[in-house]
């Protein structure tokens, strides 16, 4: 079969199981990029995210983390379900992504049978199947493969669904046909995502994860550093404020039609009050199959009680 036959097969397969954006790149070195990932592990802007420096080396080529790569086939799924419209309305936020099902799940239910596809036309293809715990610089390859541009909140951006995309990525040891890369950079002189970050934790295309309201709810463990216990402004999972501001985002999101990514009744209409009432048991049952269960209910906890302190 011919390389641009089977790679439009490809595409249509993955439109199939729910991909909106697909593009197909070569696996080549990036040393660009991979100086902007040493610079910013350098500063430190990684926190206690110690796999980041870990797996560096991985992370930075693509072919210390899978030698025989020709190919990364790069995918975009749009979980937009709204605007906080209604969370907003309340004192307590999570970010959008985290309405529904964990994501890394069906992400890599759904690339597996992508490859599964790929596999069963051609037996002797040798593939990897990655999400965002993969050691892969997922923005980067999707710029590659012409899905979007990375904004200056740092976030994928595409013209057509914005930035709220979940991005995948199957990495295969044939060569097909490939896409041109996204080249331009569509931000201009917007600062609105800048501006609108409460902790400042953004410069451009640079995001310090010790100031970011995300890393701080989910990811940082302990109590809070004393100079952000009050800078959650509602936020008790994740924070969207950057992605909200996005002229890109308020013009082009798409609601998701997915199941799996339509909020929980409770995240939309629990009061603060039930939300201060939640146990452990309570919440190991609100937050299964949940990506919310990353910051463990010690960590949601901590997070509802510092929003109460800032009152």
């Amino acid at each position: 079969m011919k390389s641009e036959r089977f790679s439009q097969l490809i595409k249509n397969r993955a439109e199939q199981l729910g991909f909106q954006k697909i593009g197909i790149t070569a696996a080549k070195t990036t040393p660009v990029q991979k100086n902007n990932l040493e610079t910013w592990l350098k500063d430190d802007f990684h926190a206690d995210m110690g796999w980041m420096e870990k797996r560096r080396d991985e992370r930075s080529d693509i072919f210390t983390y899978f030698p025989d790569a020709k190919t990364i086939i790069s995918v975009g799924m749009n979980y937009y379900t709204g605007i906080n419209e209604e969370i907003n309305n309340s004192s307590l936020h999570f970010s959008n992504y985290a309405w529904g099902d964990d994501y890394h799940a069906l992400l890599k239910t759904r690339l597996f049978e992508l490859l599964s596809f790929i596999q069963s036309h051609k037996t002797e293809v040798k593939g990897l199947v990655c999400v965002d715990t993969s050691p892969v610089m997922e923005k980067v390859w999707a710029q590659e493969a012409g899905l979007g541009w990375q904004g200056k909140h740092t976030n994928l951006i595409s013209k057509d669904y914005g930035s709220w995309l979940f991005l995948g990525e199957v990495i295969l040891d044939i060569e097909l046909n490939y896409d041109p890369p996204f080249e331009e950079d569509l931000c201009g002189s917007c600062t609105a995502c800048i501006d609108a970050c409460p902790t400042m934790a953004l410069d451009e295309y640079v995001l310090d994860s010790q100031k970011c309201i995300s890393y701080l709810t989910i990811e940082h463990r302990g109590p809070f550093p004393v100079e952000f216990q009050d800078q959650l402004h509602g936020w008790m999972y994740g924070c969207d404020i950057c992605q909200e501001v996005c002229p890109w985002n308020q013009k082009f999101q798409k609601k998701s039609n997915e199941p799996a990514f339509q909020p929980r009744w409770e995240i939309i209409h629990w009061s603060k009050n039930k939300w201060e009432r939640l146990d452990k048991e309570g919440f190991r049952e609100l937050f299964k199959d949940s990506a919310v269960k990353r910051t463990k209910f010690e960590g949601l906890k901590r997070n509802i009680l510092a929003n109460n302190n800032n009152k």
